[in-house]
């Protein structure tokens, strides 16, 4: 299987995937640190890919999504940003939105705590 049938297959076969560097428990860079820890704070269960354990996935998710950087977030095949775009849409409430219109659960008092906490 090559890296974009993996990652077409990750993103198809789970509601919300995260690429990152590290893993939700351990992330490895600032950026990929900070959407782990909106998802992980907001209760949202997602399936983290370390793409540092994969030198083929590492590119492949780039090529995959024609974005250059590392984190990328999908929720439900679709992709949806990197750390500045998540970021907006969480203080926005249009992660909200989006999570709801597709069924994704998440914790709305978190998400409104972040929001407060950036006020």
């Amino acid at each position: 299987m090559t890296a974009q049938d993996q990652i077409k297959e990750t993103v198809t076969d789970n509601d919300v995937v995260l690429f990152m560097k590290g893993t939700k428990s351990m992330p490895q860079c600032g950026f990929s640190s900070r959407v782990a820890g909106v998802l992980n704070f907001m209760g949202v269960e997602y399936h983290d890919i370390n793409v540092l354990a994969d030198d083929d996935i590492r590119q492949g998710i780039k090529d995959y999504s024609d974005w250059p950087t590392i984190p990328q977030l999908y929720v439900k095949g679709e992709f949806v940003g990197g750390c500045d775009i998540i970021t907006e849409m969480t203080l926005s409430g249009e992660l909200d939105t989006l999570f709801a219109e597709n069924g994704v659960s998440f914790d709305k008092d978190a998400a409104d705590k972040i929001r407060e906490a950036n006020a």
